[in-house]
Order: C-alpha cells, then sequence, then structure tokens
C-alpha cells in the first residue's frame, strides 16, 4: 500500500484531507454511494482515471476504513468494493461540494463526459428539501435512468438504471432542468408547471412532488 501522506496539521479540515483529499477518492464515494460496483463498473463510470490509480485508491480507501471490498456468492463470483458506515457519513459533504460547485458547471464542454447518475446526488437534495418524505423515485433522463431512495438511513441512497421495484414516483426531465433545480434557480413544482419535468404516479409521494 502507498504511504499515508498527511499534512501533519492538529485540524479536523486538515485531517479529513489526509483521507479523502486525494485526486479521484471522493469520486470513488459518489460512485460507491449507488451500493456495491464491481472494479470494471467503477473503471468505466470513472473516465479518465488509470487502473492503476484506481487499484491504489480503492486500498488506501479500504486501509482508511472508508471502504470492504467481499466476494459475491455464485454464480457471481466477482470482487465488490462497498462503502462503511464511515464511507456513508461523506454524503453531505459531495452533496455540499456539488451545491458549491454547480455555478461552475455552465454550458458542457466537448471534452466534458456524462452519466445520468452524476445527477443523482444533487436531485436527490432537492427533492428531499421539497418533499420532506420517503419513497422511491426513479428518474429519466436523455442520458439514462437512475433511482433515489428518499431518506434512506442506511445503505445505498441511489441507484444506476431502472428502480428494482415499483417505484413511488418516476420522473422525467432533462439535464439542463437537473442542473437548474439542483442550483436552485428552479423548483420542481416550477419545472412541472413550465412543462420541463413529468412526475407520475399515484401515490402521496408523486403528488407531493407534482406540487399537489
Amino acid at each position: 500500500m502507498s504511504p499515508r501522506r498527511s499534512y501533519d496539521q492538529y485540524c479536523s479540515t486538515a485531517r479529513a484531507l489526509d483521507v479523502v483529499g486525494d485526486r479521484w477518492t471522493l469520486l470513488i464515494v459518489r460512485e460507491l454511494l449507488a451500493g456495491p460496483r464491481r472494479y470494471t463498473d467503477l473503471h468505466a463510470d470513472l473516465p479518465g482515471v488509470s487502473t492503476d490509480v484506481l487499484a491504489s485508491r480503492l486500498r488506501d480507501m479500504e486501509r482508511d476504513g472508508l471502504t470492504t471490498r467481499r466476494r459475491l456468492p455464485p454464480p457471481g463470483a466477482a470482487y465488490v468494493y462497498e462503502l462503511t458506515s464511515r464511507g456513508r457519513e461523506l454524503l453531505p459533504v459531495l452533496q455540499a461540494l456539488g451545491t458549491w460547485g454547480g455555478p461552475a458547471l455552465g454550458e458542457r464542454r466537448p471534452t466534458d463526459a456524462v452519466r445520468a447518475h452524476w445527477f443523482a446526488l444533487p436531485l436527490l437534495r432537492t427533492l428531499e428539501n421539497e418533499s420532506a418524505r420517503e419513497g422511491l423515485v426513479e428518474v429519466r433522463l436523455e442520458e439514462g435512468e437512475f433511482h433515489l431512495r428518499l431518506g434512506a438511513e442506511d445503505g445505498p441512497v441511489y441507484g444506476v438504471g431502472a428502480a428494482p421495484e415499483e417505484p413511488d414516483a418516476r420522473l422525467v426531465l432533462d439535464a439542463e432542468t437537473c442542473t437548474l433545480l439542483s442550483q436552485g434557480y428552479l423548483t420542481l413544482h416550477q419545472a412541472v408547471g413550465e412543462g420541463r419535468a413529468d412526475v407520475s404516479g399515484d401515490g402521496t409521494l408523486a403528488k407531493v412532488l407534482r406540487g399537489h
């Protein structure tokens, strides 16, 4: 394992950065907030990271108590990485960083990669603030699908792809609207009223998200 580098400062911020300040570490946490992921899945959804750096970061994160690695039972028989409770505590940190970094997005550059589920954490915070309810929401963008677990106290807070079971609400919108929602320039009720977003479902959560 690579030796731990430290700022050698008696400061909680410095101590935190000793653990998560390396390039790619927090983005790996972002991916693992969706639940257990295989190495190949992580590499595919972290375009630009080398295999050596990814492997090194995963080893460091396991050493520091942020992740664990386990082998899936047959027929999977593959290793997956998942966050520990300590690692999951970084959710509000990532959401705060996303809020702070939102104004820097601007227009998408030709060199920018994008994955639908990269919108999950900012949108999760927005929907939880607007609805104050628990439930499963399936989200569809042109770039793909993901699902959110509003109010989840443990385990994955979002997932890649369609919801694994019947969701409490389905939300269809585009990336631009999703970004405006996350930045606070638009509420979901406004987006629905302006025809920029569609919420379907008959349950209470769907009605709340629609503004009924």
